[in-house]
């Protein structure tokens, strides 16, 4: 049977805002809004770590963390599960409202543009995307100056598409994944062969 997505289509702008009034104290863990999140947390999690991997030297690190859900989305798990130190962290619920509140509305432009379209086979296009994203992760720990930027552009679409259900969006993403791969991979047999012609002894 093909469906998009086994929860209902609210909006992730306004399951973020709902997901607050769900709070039982001042202050949740990070293991909590995963589980808040549920199948969005894939999104969530590796589009922040797109975002970051922009800082200058943090690319290796998220291309290393990025296989962490990348893994469980292969496997088929239905959330994204932080290691257990991570997930016991706290913050403050009105710190947290905060970051909602700033998001939400840049979460809203996006999705005028993404929507649920093209229905896909939910636990197969999961596991696609995992294996992509992993690929992705491992370009981004190339030393090459810049080398982050498209990947990262990359994962950024990946996630949104994924997180908004939206198969045309998802299709163009994977095209462009499998473009930015195809060329990390022609640069890096490039220099090696470059290298050999440098110096053939080696």
């Amino acid at each position: 049977m093909y469906h998009a997505r086994p929860s209902d289509p609210v909006p992730t702008s306004v399951h973020l805002s709902r997901m607050l009034d769900q709070a039982q104290s001042d202050r949740v863990s990070i293991g909590w809004l995963m589980e808040q999140l549920g199948e969005r947390s894939f999104g969530l999690t590796l589009f922040v770590m797109a975002v970051i991997a922009f800082l200058p030297g943090a690319s290796v690190v998220v291309g290393v963390l990025v296989a962490w859900p990348a893994i469980q989305m292969i496997l088929g798990h239905d959330a994204a599960v932080l290691p257990r130190f991570v997930a016991r962290r706290e913050v403050r619920v009105e710190r947290l409202a905060r970051v909602v509140q700033m998001v939400t509305p840049r979460l809203r432009l996006v999705e005028r543009l993404l929507r649920p379209r093209w229905p896909t086979p939910f636990q197969a296009t999961k596991r696609l995307t995992g294996m992509v994203m992993l690929l992705l992760g491992l370009t981004l720990v190339s030393p090459l100056p810049f080398s982050q930027v498209v990947p990262a552009l990359v994962i950024m679409l990946l996630a949104l598409a994924y997180l908004e259900d939206d198969g045309v969006a998802l299709t163009i993403a994977l095209v462009a994944a499998f473009c930015s791969l195809a060329v990390t991979v022609a640069t890096v047999w490039g220099t090696v062969e470059t290298i050999d012609w440098v110096d053939p002894a080696r």
